[in-house]
């Protein structure tokens, strides 16, 4: 009888805990996930790196990005392989998760009736859209499935991209590329294509921390998805990522034409700067102010460092 009864309590534990279980991760779990983030915050708790970071992100290299976050101590926020729509555009914004599942009965149902109690519509796999906002990217643990795991087809996509115009990353498939490749400026890193409907995937939540391949990937991450792959950034650790990366860039573009100009040796570039070397790239600034995206002091700060 005992036993019975703490079953029965056990139960109703678990019961209650689904009942108060939202579809998208809170604002406080959001919050404690992204907690080194100091800046301005969605009203769902996803960190908002500024629209000037997402806009400069796009001019920096995977490699620059990688070689920051691995000085940094994050060694797992790059993951290649990919099937890209529109392999001649950059994919650059803020990370919007969803997570699937092999679906079971069992979870299936409760997971709609909490849907429906939430006033969400559509199919599940629709529901990460809703929260998706300007420079959003909807990024998808899908284990990888293909058949009968393509997220989205052209209408879809045509919704994602009307609310973040920007594209997706899925851990899965897709269906209609064509129509997909219609869409100007929609960028997709996708595991494959097949013209079969989503069946037997289960969506188990929006905003929660998830896995791409070899990433973990947290809701208000920055993505850079390029041909070589994409790269999770964390939101606190963007800014110091894209001005290492836009400053090793100045440094590379001239160097490489006081190269090709023959005006310095690779010895003297590739050592540490002398007091000429630095006058003569201060004057080359001021030449290619369309070079220089960060702030003047951010520039200056680095310049006094060499």
């Amino acid at each position: 009888m005992k036993t019975t009864l703490l079953f029965t309590a056990a139960l109703s534990a678990l019961f209650m805990q689904w009942q108060a279980q939202q579809i998208a991760a809170t604002k406080e779990t959001i919050s404690a996930y992204s907690q080194e983030w100091k800046g301005e915050r969605y009203p769902d708790g996803r960190p908002k790196v500024s629209d000037d970071l997402v806009k400069r992100l796009k001019d920096i290299s995977i490699e620059e990005a990688w070689g920051v976050l691995r000085n940094e101590g994050y060694t797992n926020q790059f993951e290649a392989g990919w099937q890209i729509i529109h392999p001649d555009k950059v994919l650059a914004g803020r990370v919007v998760t969803a997570q699937y599942m092999p679906s079971r009965p069992d979870m299936e149902k409760p997971i709609k009736e909490k849907g429906k109690t939430e006033k969400r519509s559509g199919g599940p796999n629709a529901w990460p859209i809703d929260v998706l906002q300007e420079n959003d990217v909807y990024v998808a643990d899908g284990y990888g499935k293909i058949i009968d795991g393509t997220l989205i087809g052209d209408n879809l996509g045509n919704s994602i991209f009307a609310k973040s115009k920007t594209g997706i990353v899925f851990d899965a498939g897709v269906r209609d590329l064509e129509g997909l490749e219609e869409i100007d400026g929609f960028v997709g890193f996708v595991r494959g294509v097949d013209p079969s409907f989503i069946k037997d995937m289960l969506m188990t939540g929006i905003n929660y921390p998830i896995r791409i391949g070899r990433s973990t990937v947290l809701p208000g991450d920055l993505i850079l998805g390029k041909k070589e792959g994409v790269i999770f950034i964390p939101a606190h650790l963007a800014e110091k990522v894209i001005t290492s990366a836009e400053w090793v860039a100045l440094q590379d573009d001239f160097g490489h034409q006081m190269l090709r100009e023959g005006k310095y040796t690779p010895g003297e570039i590739d050592m540490k700067w002398s007091p000429a070397i630095i006058t003569t790239f201060r004057a080359w600034l001021k030449q290619h102010p369309e070079k220089v995206k960060m702030s003047a002091q951010e520039l200056e700060k680095r310049i006094t460092a060499l």
